[in-house]
């Protein structure tokens, strides 16, 4: 185990803008987020334009596009997915600019394995609300959180009934405008898929369906790992239903995503903010015995569990305040926090 020295995520420091960047701080709400207009802007003059010439290129050139394109699409997935999570969090643009909070779910989604909108229906209108509990579609309680076949059988029930599940809870909570984002997001991106497989199958395929699938699964391995040690004496509590993960490359890339106790507590929080905010509050977590990792991000987690490799975990488990009296009880709380109930 670990002790807790010092926090190496990114939190935001004051620094003088240049014009260019005074002038597009005119129209987003946060100017901590300016580097959410970089990374559209990255997408949008990389993998848009590919995308497109896929459709129409042919022979060597294609495949030369299809490994620049794939590329890309590894390369920028976690950092959108993640300003995505973001931004459906806390709106990206102002008020009198709120036609631009279109342009990610709608303009770069798409591209980037989301269907429109369908993201915010769920993890807005569902997850957040119902907080990994039995209402909650894609709560991890029901499974045995160290069992491959588990996650197997949760992954695939949202590949191909996630839609269907969320667009049934919102009917049955009467969410009406989450409802209607998610089914026409989802019908729309369906639709032009169908139409785009007549013209270009294949290209379809790689642009729009490929991505979908991948995103997918790192979005439900990653969910998995995030509510993957939840006490069954106490599944409500955000503290013993998630976990936390510091000092790691994910959070400099993705926004500080480790933070997902936090997060959970407090869902408006900025990125930036999440840190600091861990370490006023490390007293706390330490007197709940939240579980907390260092060095490690969720991926890495879901793959130690899938191995059942415990003790490779407690190694990077946190001793917040000397809670764990040994690496055994440590190891004890987390298999007891995995079982299925």
């Amino acid at each position: 185990m670990r002790q807790l020295t010092t926090i190496t995520d990114p939190v935001y420091r004051e620094k003088p803008h240049n014009v260019v960047e005074k002038f597009l701080l005119r129209f987003i709400r946060d100017k901590r987020d300016l580097p959410f207009l970089y990374l559209c802007a990255q997408i949008a003059c990389t993998i848009l334009p590919i995308s497109v010439a896929l459709f129409f290129a042919e022979g060597t050139a294609w495949w030369v596009l299809l490994g620049l394109f794939l590329v890309l699409e590894i390369y920028f997935m976690g950092p959108f997915i993640l300003m995505l999570h973001n931004t459906s969090h806390n709106a990206f643009f102002k008020r009198e600019y709120k036609v631009g909070n279109r342009l990610i779910p709608w303009g770069l989604c798409p591209f980037m394995g989301q269907s429109p909108d369908t993201y915010f229906s769920h993890h807005i209108g569902m997850h957040h609300a119902e907080n990994n509990l039995e209402l909650d579609t894609s709560s991890t309680m029901g499974y045995q959180r160290d069992s491959l076949l588990d996650f197997l059988k949760y992954f695939f029930r949202f590949l191909f009934l996630g839609i269907f599940e969320v667009v049934s809870y919102h009917k049955r909570k009467n969410k009406r405008q989450f409802l209607k984002k998610a089914i026409i997001g989802e019908s729309v991106f369906v639709a032009v898929c169908l139409v785009l497989a007549w013209f270009n199958w294949k290209a379809t395929l790689i642009v729009f369906v490929l991505p979908l699938v991948i995103v997918r699964f790192l979005m439900m391995s990653g969910n998995w790992a995030q509510h993957a040690f939840v006490d069954p004496k106490a599944p409500e509590n955000n503290y013993l239903n998630s976990i936390t993960c510091i000092n790691n490359g994910y959070n400099k890339r993705c926004w500080n995503d480790g933070y997902h106790i936090g997060h959970h507590l407090k869902p408006h929080l900025h990125w930036s903010e999440m840190p600091t905010d861990f370490l006023a509050n490390k007293d706390k977590y330490a007197e709940q015995k939240a579980l907390v990792f260092e060095g490690i991000d969720y991926h890495g987690i879901w793959a130690l569990l899938m191995a059942k490799r415990y003790h490779t975990l407690a190694k990077y488990l946190v001793n917040v305040n000397g809670m764990y009296p040994s690496k055994e009880a440590a190891v004890r709380i987390m298999q007891e926090r995995t079982r299925k109930f």
